[in-house]
């Protein structure tokens, strides 16, 4: 290592020693950074920790998880925050081991971290812990297990899932839980994602009418139509959306008063839907639709038009 870096790590200037840890990467390559960095993050200066924390991001030895691992205990969030985020970054399935050992640490912003990296690794190991997990007192912890099911798309772990769309206290966990449900349309996701339509909160709501169109749940197209009247525009708009992709005659009427609308967003949208379902009834509101102040209204409602016109072989 050339003299002047390694007097600038040495530096009694916490932001000397930072400003070096910031150019390592350009200056020495990965291997022989990794143990300067992996070093510093027990530096006594929490924005020196913070910064080798976020630049062991880009490695994912054994040597490297341990260190930010241990990091995940440092006394200052910001340090601790960085170090999941640089854990959750790991594409290495061989440091999965390492990660699971951690799974039932006393700390729960450890357990947080935890999941959150194994997320993308997609370890079919990870399913057990996870699953505990979902029954965490902290609901961060709850959230990130329901990410990590999420992703493994694992059947055996539905009915827990299911029972946490329903019935969770924190919101969050509801919506996440209903968004990760959505990679099955059996029977008892369809009826959770249907009672997740009249949850208390808006974005668990939004979410569901999003997974019924993404699992084409025909059975639910009443449902949508209801949620079109929904409190918040944003559900509205998922519902919209949903009508479209699975095609529902019955929605039209509705869809066509959603055309006039005073949110711009949903007024496209429902043009959309509309082009998607192509009934010949819609045809004359599109065509008013056509002169809508909002360009990008007026380009869905005339593409929807056009389809409707060349389908049905109007003049």
């Amino acid at each position: 290592m050339e003299s002047a870096l390694t007097d600038r790590l040495s530096h009694t200037d916490p932001v000397v020693r930072r400003v070096a840890l910031m150019s390592l990467l350009d200056e020495l390559d990965p291997d022989a950074a990794e143990p300067i960095l992996i070093a510093a993050l027990q530096d006594p200066a929490r924005e020196v920790r913070l910064e080798a924390a976020k630049a062991l991001e880009a490695q994912d030895s054994p040597d490297a998880v341990a260190g930010l691992l241990k990091a995940l205990e440092d006394a200052e969030y910001s340090v601790r925050e960085a170090a999941a985020q640089s854990l959750s970054a790991v594409k290495n399935p061989a440091i999965g081991a390492l990660l699971l050992e951690q799974a039932d640490n006393t700390d729960a912003g450890v357990r947080t971290a935890i999941f959150r990296a194994l997320r993308e690794l997609r370890l079919p190991a990870a399913t057990v812990p996870a699953v505990k997990a979902l029954s965490d007192e902290e609901a961060r912890v709850r959230l990130e297990a329901v990410a990590v099911l999420g992703w493994l798309k694992a059947h055996s772990t539905l009915a827990q899932m299911v029972v946490l769309a329903k019935t969770d206290p924190d919101a969050e966990v509801r919506r996440a839980a209903v968004g990760a449900i959505g990679f099955s349309a059996e029977t008892l996701v369809s009826k959770a994602v249907e009672s997740a339509l009249a949850d208390s909160d808006w974005q668990v709501r939004e979410v569901a009418a999003a997974v019924i169109g993404k699992l084409g749940l025909q059975e639910l197209a009443a449902a949508l139509i209801a949620a079109l009247n929904d409190s918040h525009w944003q559900v509205r708009l998922k519902a919209a959306h949903s009508l479209g992709r699975l095609r529902a005659g019955g929605a039209v009427a509705a869809l066509c008063d959603l055309l006039f609308d005073p949110v711009s967003n949903l007024r496209k949208e429902a043009a959309l839907a509309l082009g998607d379902i192509s009934d010949p009834a819609s045809i004359d509101p599109l065509f008013e639709a056509v002169s809508d102040p909002d360009p990008d209204v007026r380009k869905a409602a005339n593409l929807a038009y056009c389809r409707i016109k060349a389908l049905h072989d109007l003049s």
